[in-house]
């Protein structure tokens, strides 16, 4: 049998990348993990990481092990909370951002919501600096959002790379300003976007603006400019642009788990440990996009 303790160790390596931002956010030491994470080897006969002094990758027997560990963890917690003599009730108030809608959010949420049917859960999409204000003022339990580049608190997921997107057929003019499709402010990746242009000396103009991601998708698959995007959650249809001298680098972003102070506690503390677990059926990496006739790549 697998141990669930040392599953959740072996997601937390898998979702953040590394042993001591996994040791992080379980609030274990780094040694803990890394004990998990052998006798859990041991215990399938399999070596599940690929390990070196610059990263740490799952092996094809760790992504088999993924999808295992997701099913146990699950069913772990709904038998839990079936057999639990008080359990969970209440209310929850989640805030998500834009970033996630065409992910598997929503199946993470129906799990939650078989293991904890007393709970009423209520779902807020936004701008992650908008559900911040929220989370603030007491009108949101917990977010699931890009960590602002000034703040330090929250439960790290993942780290990603920003990059530029665009539909497959785009590509910048030289010379010209680079059109931008941007959500309004005060938006993350638009302060990122913005900051980096003109730290590059790079011409700029706003070509689309809307508040969703269905909307800046929607303005990309037509052709109308680049946006930024965490590469692990780029929009259906769109691609990851090829490196040129118009687009510098990005840089990374971290996306994080935060509660209120109040309310860090019961049904709360429960869909965050459902989100952290299955925090890497959030990202998926779309293909590069294929070089194009007479590109300069």
């Amino acid at each position: 049998m697998f141990d669930p303790i040392q599953l959740r160790s072996f997601l937390a390596v898998a979702q953040t990348g590394g042993f001591t931002r996994a040791a992080q956010r379980l609030g274990l030491r780094q040694s803990t993990v890394s004990q998990h994470i052998r006798r859990l080897e041991e215990s399938a006969g399999r070596r599940l990481f690929r390990r070196d002094t610059h990263s740490v990758e799952l092996t094809a027997e760790g992504e088999a092990m993924l999808g295992f560990a997701r099913s146990i963890l699950d069913a772990n917690e709904q038998a839990f909370a079936y057999f639990s003599r008080t359990p969970a009730r209440g209310r929850v108030r989640f805030g998500a951002s834009e970033d996630f809608v065409y992910t598997e959010l929503p199946q993470i949420l129906r799990t939650f919501r078989r293991g904890n049917p007393l709970v009423d859960l209520e779902l807020t999409v936004g701008l992650s600096s908008s559900l911040y204000e929220q989370l603030a003022d007491g009108r949101l339990d917990l977010v699931l959002a890009k960590r602002p580049s000034e703040g330090s608190e929250g439960r790290l997921l993942w780290r990603d790379q920003l990059v530029w997107t665009g539909a497959e057929d785009f590509r910048t003019e030289p010379g010209q300003p680079v059109p931008l499709i941007v959500y309004p402010p005060p938006s993350i990746t638009r302060a990122r976007a913005l900051e980096t242009l003109d730290r590059a000396g790079q011409p700029w103009r706003i070509a689309c603006t809307s508040t969703s991601l269905s909307g800046v998708r929607a303005a990309a698959l037509a052709g109308l400019g680049v946006m930024a995007h965490a590469r692990g959650l780029i929009p259906p249809g769109l691609y990851a642009l090829p490196p040129q001298p118009e687009l510098p680098d990005l840089g990374e972003t971290e996306f994080v788990l935060t509660s209120g102070r109040r309310t860090a506690r019961g049904p709360v503390r429960s869909l965050a440990e459902a989100l952290l677990a299955g925090g890497d059926r959030l990202q998926h990496v779309p293909p590069d996009r294929p070089p194009l006739r007479g590109s300069r790549r």
